[in-house]
């Protein structure tokens, strides 16, 4: 018994008096530092007290893409730690190409009957996909939050970074520094946080005189990125804006199959501000999602779900922030064409 107190104590950072409180059924502790035992208990694999066995543990999943983008990575263990400190396990979905899908995790969700679950990256945000599991999570009132932006008719809680915002910050840097065919490297043609990247670049480029058409879709990952940029430079661009760090990461490599260089003919800004783009050769220049921010605020939403509090049904907004490195540079006074 001893042990157990000061094993569940230290995970949770309490007392074990307060953990003696919570086991014993006692008064003088709060709701989330009594969850955040009975939760502790769960996870170190001790069995609650018989009169608190009837109670859930409090799962909620966090379904996300496959992991090769480290942004992805990076915001579970935001989401993680902040659901811990709350009293929630975590239950991380992640799918791969030809593994289990969206539909197939929610299904796997609801059998656990989790507390609520968070998505990024999914199939809320591709117009051309299939929702009606979202469907279920509604019909259910399953507590839901959804990470950037989704098709129009899902009515759930949303946290995003402002699209329009990141064109807006890129493309002023680019134009500064004299580039005149700027390229845009966008995902899917039915993602609609691609939709609303490229509907900010057209209105940003109207009445400049400057062309709005240089834009290509490709997949979201490295390899998506090199073809969709291997498309772009022989329309003469000297520089393209990307929707994410990996495609960015592409466009450089397709720069360089060329025998062109970066940011000597070709400046780059990637989307993201991922693990590692300070290290990159060259470092790349990116437009920050504040992760920490916005994972804050979906917990904070989804737990006030299922305590039965009302969410409004709208997206919150944030800011991103424009980190200069050294993947772009002036226009050159020619724009090269390579050798490819």
């Amino acid at each position: 018994m001893t042990r157990r107190l000061a094993e569940v104590a230290q995970k949770v950072g309490v007392s074990e008096a307060t953990v003696s409180r919570v086991l014993n059924g006692r008064p003088g502790v709060s709701e989330s530092t009594r969850t955040a035992v009975l939760t502790a208990l769960d996870v170190l694999g001790y069995e609650r007290p018989t009169q608190l066995r009837g109670e859930r543990n409090r799962l909620v999943g966090l379904v996300l893409p496959e992991l090769q983008n480290p942004i992805f990575p990076a915001l579970a263990e935001i989401l993680g730690n902040a659901l811990a400190r709350e009293g929630f396990t975590p239950v991380l979905c992640t799918r791969a190409p030809g593994g289990v899908s969206e539909a197939d995790y929610v299904d796997l969700l609801l059998q656990q009957q989790v507390s609520g679950v968070v998505f990024a990256g999914g199939a809320y945000a591709q117009g051309d996909a299939g929702h009606a599991h979202y469907q279920r999570l509604l019909e259910r009132n399953l507590p839901t939050v959804l990470i950037n932006a989704a098709v129009d008719h899902l009515r759930f809680p949303q946290v995003s970074c402002d699209d329009a915002l990141a064109v807006e910050q890129g493309l002023g840097h680019l134009r500064a520094l004299g580039h005149e065919r700027i390229g845009l490297l966008l995902g899917p043609t039915d993602h609609v946080p691609s939709q609303r990247k490229q509907a900010a670049f057209r209105s940003l480029l109207a009445g400049t005189g400057l062309p709005a058409d240089l834009v290509e879709h490709g997949l979201f990952s490295i390899e998506g990125g090199q073809a969709a940029a291997t498309r772009l430079l022989p329309r003469g661009v000297t520089a393209i804006l990307c929707a994410s760090d990996p495609l960015a990461l592409g466009a450089i490599r397709a720069v360089r199959r060329q025998g062109l260089t970066v940011p000597g003919d070709v400046s780059v800004v990637g989307y993201d501000d991922s693990a590692l783009m300070r290290s990159v050769d060259p470092p790349l220049t990116t437009v920050r999602q504040p992760i920490e921010a916005m994972g804050r605020a979906v917990v904070e939403l989804l737990v006030k779900q299922v305590n039965g509090g009302q969410v409004a049904v709208e997206e919150l907004l944030f800011a991103p922030e424009l980190v200069v490195r050294g993947s772009t540079t002036r226009a050159p006074a020619t724009p090269a064409t390579g050798t490819g």
